[in-house]
């Protein structure tokens, strides 16, 4: 019989912590990231009395596909950083028009200005808590 006498956390460290991040910190945490690589137009869409999906919408757009890819690493990079978080699932790093970033509490949306107009997520939820977020360096 095998003697177990540490359970091997690290590996599901993230999955099965009691540790849950505070959702409003690390919005702040990402829009700040955002504002930094000169996202446009965030906004933060709280949802959580409309689904059980998520929390918070975060959603911006860049100007070109290199700026998307650079809004959504700096937005990794810093929760991984900052927060100790990584996301839970990532789709669109490939075509970089609508990268979307999965933290669970929080979905970040950052996609084109095109897809942006298109989709019209902010419509989608309009019912939802909406937050602008202005760059203060630009005033």
């Amino acid at each position: 019989m095998t003697d177990i006498k540490q359970p091997a956390k690290k590996q599901f460290e993230n999955a099965f912590s009691d540790d849950t991040p505070d959702s409003q910190e690390m919005v702040e945490v990402i829009t700040e990231a955002l504002l930094s690589r000169k996202g446009k137009e965030i906004i933060v869409l709280d949802v959580s009395e409309l689904t059980t999906l998520t929390d918070y919408f975060v959603v911006c757009h860049g100007n070109s596909d290199v700026q998307i890819k650079a809004l959504a690493d700096v937005v990794e990079e810093d929760v991984r950083e900052k927060m100790g978080e990584k996301a839970w699932k990532k789709e669109g790093l490939q075509s970089r028009s609508w990268v979307i970033l999965d933290f669970v509490n929080i979905v970040v949306h950052v996609m084109s200005k095109e897809k942006r107009d298109f989709y019209g997520l902010e419509r989608m939820w309009n019912d939802a808590k909406v937050t602008y977020i202005e760059d203060a360096s630009e005033e």
